[in-house]
């Protein structure tokens, strides 16, 4: 079972994000086989964290709880809240098997909350610049809840375009980057 997991930071947490991270990165490398995608987000600045994502296929939603709440950061108090979701991935790949590498342009995270009646459910005709792309959806599966995207965009308006504007009530767009040891 395919999980999206984006914790978001608490304000002025950087240096304590700062002091855990190879608490942090020794945590998922636990997790590299399951890693579909991971890499923080950041502030308009692009220097100043504001959370982490991590995509990752694990057994069951208790395992996805345990990855989510085990986690150093949060366990320390980085992080402000969490939102854990299933996820499907439409891709069938992962962010390493982006064709467009790690480096080159612009990278977002897009999230579209849903109101109730599903939207994005199929992958947008223009693929080449997702990184990775999927419906959040309820704990069982079967309801659609929104969607994620990681996407190469010149600029938020344009990754932000990657969803459909009025079928949700409202989406976030964060810069976010490739996560991991380098």
């Amino acid at each position: 079972m395919e999980f999206f997991c984006y914790h978001r930071d608490r304000a002025d947490s950087g240096a304590l994000r700062a002091k855990l991270l190879e608490e942090h990165w020794s945590y998922m490398d636990r997790y590299a086989k399951e890693l579909i995608a991971r890499g923080p987000t950041f502030a308009a600045d692009g220097e100043t964290p504001t959370g982490s994502v991590h995509i990752v296929d694990l057994p069951d939603p208790a395992a996805a709880r345990a990855f989510a709440f085990d986690e150093p950061n949060y366990q320390a108090g980085v992080y402000r809240d969490v939102l854990l979701r299933r996820w499907r991935n439409l891709l069938g790949r992962t962010m390493w098997d982006f064709p467009g590498g790690r480096t080159d342009g612009n990278r977002y995270l897009v999230l579209g909350l849903g109101p109730e009646q599903a939207a994005d459910v199929a992958v947008p005709p223009h693929q080449d610049e997702l990184i990775a792309f999927g419906p959040l959806l309820s704990d069982d599966g079967t309801t659609w809840l929104g969607t994620a995207a990681l996407v190469r965009a010149p600029d938020p308006d344009t990754a932000r375009a990657v969803l459909s504007p009025s079928r949700y009530a409202g989406i976030e767009v964060h810069d976010w980057e490739f996560g991991g040891r380098r």
